[in-house]
């Protein structure tokens, strides 16, 4: 099978004054279409380092990142934001959703961003507002929403350009323990439909609602189970 993520010897190595600070240290993992895997970790493990170079929000120092086979070290700034917002669907802990549009206008962005027409953005809009449950919620602004209903808009939002794989940041943090087992049923879900799922988080039950759990310490992966509980 072709990977749809195919990290290589990942290295991140930062310059703080006069020392360095080594955040990842030869990280390899591939990510195979349709899994749902949980990258966990302690704070400073390097987890949102790594979520950064996937997400081609940052440069690994040295090592290799493909997406879907294309090298990324070797795209241009224009390409990575092509990237960003045609392969992969982003969804965060704190939602970054804009304050004065509504929950349709949110979802839409991304679509306007691609060059989308109007009525298609609207159409595609609506359509994955209702997949997630809010289809009596399209035209309510995110201060008229609960925590959770404000975080199925950011998945809305993530789905709606088609992507490649869904990134998630620490999605249930901002989420009481009821609302956050919702959300997760909902990325279960989405997965069992096809959708490939990246979730980070420093919470071992969250973690275990994924299918494999990739494990880092101090930059490093210290396991990687799959399902079967197999090292893979």
């Amino acid at each position: 099978m072709t990977a749809i993520i195919e990290a290589r010897e990942l290295t991140r190595v930062y310059q703080m004054g006069e020392e360095q600070v080594h955040a990842l240290r030869g990280v390899s993992f591939a990510v195979q279409k349709q899994e749902f895997i949980a990258i966990m970790g302690p704070s400073g493990s390097g987890k949102s380092t790594l979520l950064h170079i996937v997400g081609c929000l940052d440069r690994p120092t040295a090592g290799r990142l493909f997406i879907e086979q294309r090298d990324v070290q070797k795209a241009s700034g224009d390409e990575l934001a092509e990237i960003r917002n045609r392969k992969i669907g982003f969804v965060f802990q704190t939602f970054n959703l804009l304050a004065k549009a509504t929950a349709l206008e949110n979802v839409e962005l991304p679509l306007i961003y691609a060059g989308v027409r109007r009525r298609e953005r609207r159409e595609r809009a609506m359509a994955v507002l209702k997949r997630v449950g809010l289809a009596d919620r399209m035209l309510h602004r995110p201060n008229e929403l609960s925590g959770g209903q404000r975080q199925r808009v950011a998945i809305a939002r993530a789905l709606v350009t088609e992507p490649s794989f869904i990134l998630a940041d620490e999605p249930t943090g901002a989420l009481d323990t009821k609302t956050g087992g919702q959300i997760l049923d909902l990325f279960a879900e989405l997965n069992s439909e096809g959708y490939t799922i990246l979730l980070i988080t420093h919470d071992p039950a969250v973690a275990a609602r994924a299918k494999r759990v990739i494990q880092l310490l101090d930059g490093r992966i210290v396991s990687d189970t799959a399902e079967s509980g197999v090292r893979a």
